[in-house]
């Protein structure tokens, strides 16, 4: 009996070509992938191919002659009725179809066709779009997103506020998922990877990554404020449109390509839905109180707004020892909620008849010794500062106020010893300091699940942006 060719298999399940183990049936009948070696080529290399093994098996076994492995020709060229051996006759039988999973087709080279927001316009609802992905280039990696969070740095360019806010662009920065592919020269990401997309990336290079004291890498800054990727293009396209990048992450896409400084690779066991939040909100605030501020123990701290990074200063505020938080909202509704992260106490500015920093000198013997900003509201910038004491308060500026907006205050304010400080991302070096947040998170050292108050699938994604502004969430989480 003559030995079939071993020399394929099926590129999807594994099933070999030609083997003695391999039945007639299973040969016949398999759904050969699109993308296998076509007749040619497998003839050209081994000599044979699947269907003159298969003839050869189906003499060597059977004592009636092979049957034919093409369907006849008044067949239409789409049906599924094939043949093998069923009885004396052997007459044709209908074979039933594949079970079981295949492994996708593999798309690292190819543009990949998925739905994503885009907000074609300032002051316009987001519209769900089908969009194409081109494959990530040289130092670059493609992400499938699996769950995204608001925050009001997207709504605010959404508004048209945001000085460096260009359009058409698929907004999001809050976001996690896992490699779907990498270009050439990475070699820190492969395929399968989980990982959380970052505004501020990490070069290791630049003067400013070289530097203890700040986390702002300049690497790719340039292009990533004009929408594009390093190389200055995009790899979004919809309706024959090119469509730009935000923050270097637009992560309201079930696909995206970030440059590879702009990611960082997480514990894989953490769940997305989650730990998506740290790539934005939680950190900010967490690292004002923790890097910035550098938050003593038994100091007294103020934050003014009570919403997600508030709530995380808070959070960091807790956890660097200090003995007394004051929540400052003129929601009310906010105040159960801070208690909850850490707040000692909340007060609302429209309960007094004072300004509020003369309000928090009182109550505090002469200011406190640390204040945050996290609405991005200078009148409220200047007062968290007027609020710090004398000799030694520090006030951080964490909101993100709207262009053209300046800050003032008397200089005698400074001169007699309080300091003014901004924040970015919270002062983390992103790609060495998101993966320890998400081990902080996991060991229950920081919150993140109370964050999130609601999910919804991306065709929500409009009413979420309702339920932000309504003031009725924190953080909306939307899962592909």
């Amino acid at each position: 009996m003559k030995q079939a060719c071993h020399c394929f298999s099926c590129p999807s399940c594994g099933i070999p070509v030609s083997s003695p183990s391999t039945s007639l049936f299973s040969l016949i009948s398999h759904d050969w992938p699109k993308s296998f070696p076509n007749k040619t080529f497998r003839k050209e290399v081994c000599g044979k191919t699947p269907e003159d093994n298969a003839l050869e098996q189906a003499e060597n076994h059977a004592p009636n002659p092979p049957v034919p492995l093409h369907p006849q020709p008044q067949q239409p060229a789409r049906a599924k009725t094939q043949t093998r051996p069923s009885g004396p006759g052997r007459a044709p039988v209908l074979a039933p179809p594949i079970s079981g999973a295949h492994r996708p087709v593999d798309m690292a080279n190819q543009v990949i066709k998925c739905k994503a927001a885009v907000a074609w316009d300032a002051g316009k609802p987001l519209s769900i779009e089908e969009v194409e992905v081109a494959p990530p280039r040289a130092h670059e990696v493609r992400i499938k997103i699996i769950a995204t969070a608001l925050c009001h740095t997207d709504a605010y360019t959404l508004s048209g506020a945001d000085p460096e806010g260009c359009f058409p662009v698929i907004l999001g920065h809050e976001g996690a998922g896992i490699v779907e592919s990498v270009g050439e020269g990475v070699t820190k990401f492969k395929a399968g990877d989980t990982v959380i997309p970052l505004y501020i990336p990490q070069c290791g290079e630049c003067k400013f990554c070289l530097n203890p004291k700040t986390n702002l890498c300049q690497k790719i800054r340039v292009t990533q404020g004009k929408g594009l990727m390093p190389d200055g293009t995009s790899r979004f396209t919809c309706k024959g449109k090119t469509i730009l990048h935000y923050m270097g992450t637009s992560t309201f896409s079930e696909y995206t390509v970030v440059a590879d400084i702009s990611v960082a690779k997480i514990d894989p066991s953490a769940p997305l839905d989650k730990v998506c939040l740290l790539g934005c909100g939680i950190s900010t605030g967490y690292g004002a109180a923790v890097n910035t501020a550098k938050v003593e123990p038994g100091s007294t701290c103020a934050v003014f707004g009570l919403g997600g990074v508030g709530l995380a200063t808070i959070m960091g505020c807790k956890v660097a020892g200090a003995s007394r938080i004051i929540g400052v909202d003129i929601n009310k509704d906010k105040f159960a909620r801070a208690k909850e992260f850490g707040a000692s106490e909340c007060i609302n500015p429209q309960d007094f008849s004072k300004p509020i920093q003369e309000v928090l000198i009182e109550m505090t013997d002469g200011g406190v010794d640390y204040s945050f900003e996290c609405i991005g509201n200078v009148k409220v910038m200047r007062a968290a500062l007027e609020a710090c004491h004398k000799g030694w308060g520090v006030s951080v500026v964490v909101g993100v106020a709207a262009s053209g907006e300046e800050i003032s205050t008397r200089p005698f304010q400074l001169v007699t010893g309080r300091t003014w400080k901004g924040t970015a991302f919270g002062g983390w070096k992103s790609v060495e300091s998101v993966p320890k947040l998400v081990s902080e998170y996991m060991s229950k050292k920081i919150k993140v699940d109370e964050f999130v108050t609601g999910n919804v699938s991306l065709d929500q994604i409009n009413e979420a942006f309702e339920l932000m502004h309504s003031g009725k969430s924190i953080r909306t989480v939307v899962k592909f």
